[in-house]
């Protein structure tokens, strides 16, 4: 045999052309044999490494099935010549043949996909839908990893940052957004995570690359992730219309300046001014479409105590007769001897707040008869009394169910609706009681008096003490910002409003004693004043007691002097009013709600 150029000669004088080394499944068509031993190098490391091993073996079937990469790939192997040659460059027939061994229609550039195999419509969906609660898992699935991990690693961090301070604070930590000023700015954050989870939820979707999809696919699931974004978006949307809600009311209710000249300003530093007790007086306004004025029908006073919340809550009857009035208020001078208007039957009680708004020119402006009535039953009880808070019964029932009604012991049948108790009847027992159950539950005159309904007012009121947890109050925010707003009126400022709902959870867990000045210990138609003040000075030292201590001067007299703590932190000093002769009994101390209600 005779070389010449590069051509073997076979036997019998035929030219035989040299063997090139066959190409792997899936490598790029190489030059010639004359570029050099180099130009039949593999696929190049990184992202194009990637390309599907099946789309391969469906370009480079062999005679015996499809090849691997590695391994000889028979008739599929790209031929010498190009041109003709079958599985050449140009494929069978020809360089637009597009025959076996061919890879295809290329991408530009020669760029081989992301994914190691296509995503279905239902992939697509489904890792978009895993993005929007673990940011960043969509972007990792496309070969996005600095992107994916980054977003999961922020993600992360904002969880861990969430947890460890409702380890550190609970609930509790968000009495500060109470303020309208916090509102604001949780509206706005919540106006951007709205809009952040929108763009997260598009870019995760579009990252994943749904135009490989057919056009039913595109259509679907552009369909899907539209809802998906509406969706996501809702409970920032929620979150910002509660607030805002929230907002309107506290703006409605509170007001950012005292407007009451005896307030003093709020401190943020002390917001108590140096008070150990805070006094509300918390009143059940009985207004009606069919009646003139506000009714207090429901006086009662929480007298709490500021480092411990332990509180203490006085009823007053509301048919208590000839209340006397400081040498302060502009009432003393009219009537200096106690509440003598319209007798004989009259000088109630519950009259005296419709009576001073009824004669501005004896109280010096109008809208006097809460400071009216505040200064009548602090003087009284021998308390400064420092807020008020008037809410009309219904709106009360509907915080009562707002909150998923209160759980209370009926000790009797109550009959309930009008004044024969046609409505219905609330049975003796341990019971759920709904809003209008509740009202009624409280202020029933059928077979009872105004007495036994002060007792149930009271139970009613601890409940909802007791049973107004945060977590109910946040689940039912809107309900119960809505109830709120029926709150006829009340004169605590809006800077108050943080410190006082603190307060509020201080006195959830604490202790709350209840007394009532009633018959037989007490008649309110010839009232003993000087035993009434006695009396309420002991149950405030009974109530910062331990109850060790309380426990052991149980049996001591309660007619004898209280050497306790003071009744207040601003206590009265004008002269007592005389005592009166009654046929009251004795009452040895104030008892718990728990004994009394069974709560």
């Amino acid at each position: 045999m005779s070389k010449r150029d590069g051509v073997d000669t076979a036997a019998g004088g035929g030219k035989r052309r040299p063997r090139r080394p066959r190409a792997a499944a899936g490598a790029r068509p190489g030059p010639s044999a004359q570029e050099g031993p180099g130009a039949l190098d593999g696929p190049p490391d990184g992202p194009e490494a990637d390309e599907p091993r099946e789309a391969a073996e469906q370009a480079a079937p062999g005679p015996e099935g499809p090849s691997r990469a590695g391994r000889p790939s028979g008739a599929g192997a790209p031929a010498a010549g190009g041109n003709g040659g079958k599985g050449g460059n140009g494929g069978k027939g020809g360089p637009k043949g597009g025959g076996k061994g061919s890879r295809g229609p290329g991408r530009p550039g020669g760029a081989a996909p992301r994914f190691a195999r296509p995503l279905s419509a239902a992939s697509i969906l489904g890792w978009t839908a895993l993005s929007a609660v673990v940011p960043g898992v969509a972007h990792l699935r496309a070969g996005h990893r600095r992107t994916g991990l980054a977003l999961v690693g922020v993600y992360a961090a904002l969880l861990l940052a969430a947890l460890a301070y409702y380890l550190v604070n609970g609930l509790e930590g968000l009495t500060g957004l109470v303020s309208t000023d916090a509102m604001l700015k949780v509206v706005i954050v919540a106006s951007l995570g709205a809009l952040s989870w929108f763009a997260l939820i598009v870019t995760s979707y579009v990252t994943l690359r749904p135009n490989r999809l057919n056009q039913q696919g595109q259509i679907v699931s552009g369909i899907a992730v539209g809802m998906l974004c509406v969706a996501v978006m809702a409970p920032f949307a929620l979150t910002a219309q509660t607030v805002l809600s929230a907002r309107d009311a506290v703006q409605t209710i509170f007001h950012s300046t005292p407007d009451d000249p005896a307030i003093a300003p709020i401190k943020q530093s002390d917001p108590w001014n140096g008070a150990e007790r805070v006094n509300f007086l918390l009143i059940g306004g009985d207004a009606a479409g069919n009646r003139t004025g506000v009714r207090t029908d429901s006086m009662t006073v929480a007298s709490i105590d500021i480092k411990t919340g332990n509180t203490v809550l006085f009823s007053l009857p509301r048919n208590l007769q000839h209340v006397r009035f400081p040498p302060t208020s502009p009432l003393h001078k009219q009537f200096p001897n106690g509440y003598m208007a319209e007798l004989p039957n009259g000088g109630l009680l519950n009259e005296v707040w419709q009576y001073a708004n009824e004669h501005p020119q004896l109280m010096g402006g109008h809208n006097k008869g809460p400071r009216a009535l505040m200064d009548a039953i602090g003087y009284t009880l021998n308390l400064k009394i420092d807020y008020y808070m008037l809410m009309n019964m219904f709106g009360f029932a509907d915080l009562v169910d707002a909150i998923g009604g209160l759980k209370i012991r009926v000790e009797q049948d109550v009959k309930w609706g009008g004044h024969f108790g046609t409505a219905g009847t609330i049975k003796a027992g341990y019971r759920k009681l709904t809003g209008e159950q509740a009202l009624w539950y409280g202020r029933s005159r059928v077979n009872s008096d105004d007495f036994s309904r002060m007792g149930r007012q009271r139970c009613v009121i601890g409940a909802f003490a007791k049973q107004a947890t945060p977590d109910k109050i946040l689940t039912n925010f809107s309900k119960i910002m809505a109830g709120a707003k029926r709150l006829a009126q009340t004169n605590i400022p809006e800077p108050l409003l943080k410190p006082l709902v603190d307060l509020a959870l201080k006195v959830k867990s604490a202790k709350i004693t209840s007394m009532q000045f009633v018959p037989p210990d007490f008649w309110p138609g010839s009232a003993d004043w000087v035993k009434i003040r006695r009396y309420a000075a002991k149950a405030i030292s009974d109530s910062v007691k331990p109850r060790r201590a309380q426990a052991a001067n149980v049996t001591a007299s309660p007619d004898a002097p209280s050497t306790g703590a003071p009744t207040s932190s601003s206590p009265v000093t004008a002269g007592r009013p005389s005592q009166t002769p009654t046929r009251n009994g004795s009452q040895k101390s104030a008892k718990t709600l728990e004994e009394l209600c069974g709560l």
